[in-house]
């Protein structure tokens, strides 16, 4: 990438303690550079915005754009993309108006409030089955092999179509591709196996077509509704990977914070009318999210003072920006019956997430089922020893013991 204008101290670099304690650097910097360029793990150099003012601007700015394929150049690198992961990426979360307007037009049907709502009796029927299994087995568990994996990748899976049994090779496939200490023959061996799955996926599903959104995207395809093969499996690719991974994080982070704050607990357990209240300040505090996708500079802007030069990488740190007191007073507590509308947990602007009404029913019921089925749930060991994914974009727990009873 290019250079750019350069500070006069080093920038600060992202590496295990970014991993471990994001809102901590988030918080030094909200304070003393709120726009400033920063050392990812790769060693790539990124403009990163903490302030929520300056993040939600930015997030709605046509300048801060998507699209590193059509307007960016080998020259503007310094690193090597690597094509196949390239291919898998140029989805509508990395493109700009028109293209982006397009592709969400065609799957934005599949998420709204009330076909989400008929999903309803099928997602308490997972999460009952697996909150069944977990009462029936021993009395501490590892939450996210239990609930939180099962449930949003079986969610998500019999969504877009694609059979439930091959979840495993999915997890191992989006945690290579979301690290960032995995290695670049890893991240390519993860994204071919990928593209190598979907195709055959896509091959089979044309003749023997489903009540799913697989087969209607196959068919807007075969129709000529302006879809083309490349964007039919790179859309597959996005669904899956930001269907199952936001949500298992979400709950994983979610009930870590419920459990760190037993009287906000204690709350919603007495008054469980909360619950949208509650997901909804579990997404301001918890986010699975650190920041935004990534984004560059289609000319200079100046976001917070600071002007970032033309094809300039930047962050736009939305965990930061929750956690921003101007915005949020005692923003670093949790209270799950806070007014924490405008948060951007879901993001801002035309690239908003379409699954938000999946994530949110999702979570209450998630969230609500969990807390009432077991009243005794607690972790099973310090949270000190807790440990997060070595990923700058994911905030995700490697695991959650806790007691069930």
């Amino acid at each position: 990438m290019h250079a750019g204008a350069e500070g006069t101290t080093a920038p600060e670099r992202l590496d295990d303690s970014f991993f471990q304690d994001p809102q901590g650097l988030f918080a030094r910097l909200r304070s003393s550079s709120p726009v400033t360029p920063v050392i990812t793990t790769e060693g790539v150099r990124v403009w990163l915005v903490t302030r929520y003012e300056d993040v939600r601007a930015a997030l709605a700015d046509p300048r801060v754009a998507k699209d590193w394929v059509a307007h960016m150049t080998p020259e503007d690198f310094d690193i090597n993309v690597d094509p196949v992961q390239a291919y898998l990426d140029q989805h509508m979360l990395n493109l700009d108006p028109p293209d982006h307007t397009r592709l969400r037009r065609l799957v934005v049907k599949a998420f709204t409030p009330r076909r989400v709502a008929a999903l309803r009796p099928r997602i308490s029927a997972v999460t009952d089955e697996l909150l069944d299994a977990m009462a029936d087995g021993p009395a501490q568990t590892e939450l996210i092999e239990a609930f939180a994996f099962p449930l949003s990748v079986t969610v998500i899976c019999e969504l877009i179509g694609i059979p439930v049994g091959d979840r495993a090779s999915f997890r191992a496939w989006s945690e290579t591709l979301l690290s960032s200490r995995g290695t670049r023959k890893e991240a390519r061996a993860a994204a071919v196996a990928m593209y190598e799955y979907f195709t055959g996926l896509v091959t089979q599903r044309r003749t023997q077509p489903a009540d799913d959104l697989l087969s209607a995207l196959i068919a807007a395809r075969d129709s000529g509704d302006s879809l083309s093969e490349h964007e039919l499996l790179s859309m597959m690719f996005l669904l899956l990977v930001a269907g199952h991974e936001t949500m298992l994080n979400l709950i994983t982070n979610g009930t870590l914070a419920l459990l760190t704050h037993p009287g906000e607990l204690k709350r919603l357990r007495d008054d469980p009318a909360l619950l949208p209240s509650a997901v909804e300040e579990l997404l301001r505090y918890a986010n699975p999210l650190n920041h935004a996708t990534e984004r560059f500079t289609l000319e200079p802007v100046t976001i917070g003072g600071v002007t970032v030069p033309a094809k300039e990488w930047v962050m736009l740190a939305s965990a930061s920006a929750n956690w921003d007191p101007t915005r949020f007073p005692d923003a670093d507590r949790l209270d799950v019956d806070r007014d924490r509308s405008g948060h951007l947990g879901f993001g801002h602007g035309i690239h908003y997430c379409l699954g938000a009404p999946l994530a949110r029913l999702e979570g209450e019921i998630a969230f609500g089922s969990l807390l009432a089925r077991f009243p005794e749930l607690r972790l099973a060991v310090p949270e000190s020893v807790l440990r997060w994914r070595p990923s700058s974009l994911i905030h995700g727990l490697e695991g959650l013991p806790v007691r069930l009873r």
